[in-house]
């Protein structure tokens, strides 16, 4: 009877042993994904009122973790289902990240005062703008996270499948937790630096810190509004060119120029031609209607 139950203990013991090793490896596949996650949820979750922050990415958060819920389900039905149908849905997604990111492109160029008109609107958003922003920011996150969990399922794809739903629900809330807890200090820098002025008075190291933190915060976001936005065309440029055979067989033809910069170029023709495509059709629209 106690070996039984030994035995018990050491297959359960080797099964959370092939689950870290398991986890471990889809996380360092995704960690690519995950950093253009951070940068562009980072870019749209900053930019609120002190007082809306906290709320803000908290209710976005939650939107990220229905967005888990229903993808890894669907991730897995998929593929026992159609597995070709991931691959459309990655495609799709990819066109809307590509049009946003082109989009926030295009109207930067062709809009004058671009930045000061940002954050004058940010100042003075009204809760359905706000509920706006925060819903951009879920649908953004839902294709970032099917593309994590679509990886992090490809590579455990040849394990048990107990493993493998243990293993991508793991980098799903790893990658959610994870993301949002680092874009949680970011919005904060700023009260973390009135805070170590507050109780310095001014005086010594940590206040010279604190100011940095405050003076830091305007150019990080400024920054991170321009690497989410290079994020999201390199992302969607990066799906195109790995899951339509054409494209990736284009590609193939420029070896000799970085994957990166291809993804980007792809990126970019894409969104381009989705941001002519959605303008085209709403002036359309506008006509039929009147």
């Amino acid at each position: 009877m106690a070996s039984g139950f030994f035995v018990v203990l050491d297959d359960i013991a080797a099964l959370m042993d092939d689950i870290a090793m398991s986890t471990k490896l889809a996380a360092k596949k995704t960690a690519g994904i995950l950093g253009d996650d951070l940068a562009v949820n980072a870019e749209k979750s900053t930019g609120f009122l002190a007082n809306r922050e906290i709320p803000v990415l908290w209710a976005i958060t939650k939107g990220s973790f229905l967005n888990k819920l229903i993808i890894v389900p669907l991730a897995f039905t998929l593929e026992y289902i159609y597995a070709p149908a991931i691959v459309w849905i990655l495609i799709l997604g990819g066109i809307y990240l590509a049009y946003e990111g082109a989009e926030k492109i295009i109207h930067s160029l062709f809009a004058a005062n671009h930045t000061e008109k940002i954050v004058a609107k940010i100042e003075s958003l009204s809760a359905d703008e706000e509920k706006g922003k925060i819903n951009s920011a879920i649908k953004t996150d839902f294709i970032l996270s099917l593309e994590i969990v679509i990886i992090a399922l490809g590579s455990v794809i040849d394990k048990p499948f107990m493993n493998q739903i243990i293993t991508v629900s793991l980098v799903a809330l790893i990658a959610t937790v994870g993301v949002y807890g680092i874009v949680a200090l970011i919005v904060k820098m700023d009260d973390a630096g009135y805070i170590l002025l507050k109780k310095t008075k001014e005086k010594g190291f940590l206040a010279v810190v604190g100011k940095g933190l405050i003076i830091a915060l305007p150019w990080l976001i400024k920054a991170l509004s321009f690497i989410g936005t290079i994020a999201l065309l390199l992302v969607s440029g990066g799906i195109f060119i790995h899951y339509i055979p054409w494209a990736h067989h284009l590609a193939e033809r420029f070896n000799n120029i970085s994957s990166i910069i291809l993804d980007l170029i792809s990126g970019i023709i894409v969104g381009s031609l989705a941001v002519g495509a959605w303008n085209l059709f709403t002036y359309l629209y506008a006509k039929i209607k009147k």
